[in-house]
């Protein structure tokens, strides 16, 4: 049987796979270590039983070939073993520790199993693997899991296509297609993305279980270039620490932590995502965002957007009882 291990080349490989699959395991090895050579097999015969496509991943880094990699993650001590999910490290095993491995993998596998299990409920497709359409950066990773699904609010939201639980499915936009080179119009028959209803503009509530330093939101938008009436968005204002969802009335008068103008080029032609930074100074302990959709891109009447991913840095849990606002203590 051939060995599901992933050997590393280089640091552009590791950063893909981080990106697209769910959960990576990592064993930052040396050919000279002992105790490196001894866990080894244990290591492989893991891979080979819990490898799913997509959702775990396991990968071998050598410390002496790639010492780009071996610092970024403060590795000094081999063999060192890295879990990362949704591109942040969670889990650090250092040493030859048999036991802390094989458990501490079995339940991130177990993990990675009801996250498939979570974007089926969202009307997603396990086959189509671990969404991210931009970039990831190279300190941060990926807290969408963060989001309260039950406290997702979407104001102006069509009701003839999805609910806005749909935004933060795991699984890729259906328009997408599951072959290489097939039109997004071929797969429009499922609809999975949102679009506004009385006019252009959309109001996205998102509370968090975590307090959250949020780098940059990946915003994918796939309207059909045979309808001109569905558009995506062009400009954004976002606002922070809400207990509850803003009215366009209130948004009107009430300062955004930031607004951002899309340009077409800013939307990738391969995933249909653009990339929006944060003023990270602003967006440092974020209990809550809402997300206001001030108009489209062109001179329709309907905006849309299939997935919406939060890139950051998830800080302490909070208690999940009333929303509190942050930043309205004396002084600040």
């Amino acid at each position: 049987m051939s060995s599901s291990l992933v050997n590393i080349t280089s640091k552009g490989q590791f950063d893909s796979l981080l990106s697209s699959s769910t959960i990576v395991v990592t064993d930052f090895y040396a050919d000279w270590c002992g105790p490196c050579r001894v866990i080894a097999p244990l290591y492989e015969q893991l891979a080979n039983q819990l490898t799913r496509p997509n959702r775990i991943t396991f990968t071998k880094v050598n410390v002496d070939q790639h010492k780009e990699i071996t610092e970024a993650y403060r590795v000094t001590a081999m063999p060192t073993f890295i879990i990362f999910k949704n591109a942040r490290p969670i889990s650090t095993i250092v040493g030859a520790d048999h036991q802390k491995l094989s458990e501490a993998v079995k339940k991130l596998a177990a993990e990675a199993n009801a996250i498939e299990s979570d974007a089926g409920a969202f009307g997603g497709k396990s086959s189509g693997g671990y969404w991210i359409g931009g970039v990831m950066p190279k300190t941060y990773g990926d807290v969408t899991d963060q989001v309260i699904v039950k406290g997702i609010e979407l104001l102006n939201r069509d009701s003839e296509k999805a609910s806005a639980e749909v935004l933060f499915n795991a699984a890729k936009p259906a328009s997408l297609g599951s072959s290489k080179g097939e039109d997004i119009s071929d797969a429009e028959d499922k609809v999975d993305w949102v679009e506004s209803d009385t006019d252009d503009q959309l109001m996205l509530f998102v509370p968090f279980n975590s307090t959250l330093k949020i780098h940059s939101l990946h915003i994918t938008s796939l309207p059909p270039s045979s309808d001109e009436d569905v558009m995506r968005p062009r400009t954004l204002q976002l606002y922070t620490n809400r207990a509850h969802n803003l009215g366009f009335d209130e948004a009107d008068g009430t300062e955004p932590e930031q607004i951002i103008e899309l340009k077409p080029e800013d939307w990738d032609p391969k995933t249909g995502t653009a990339t929006v930074e944060t003023r990270l100074v602003k967006f440092q302990r974020v209990t809550s965002l809402v997300i206001f959709v001030v108009n489209g891109e062109g001179d329709g009447e309907k905006t849309r957007i299939d997935r919406v991913r939060i890139i950051g840095e998830a800080g302490e849990k909070r208690e999940m009882g009333k929303l509190e606002k942050i930043g309205d203590e004396p002084g600040e």
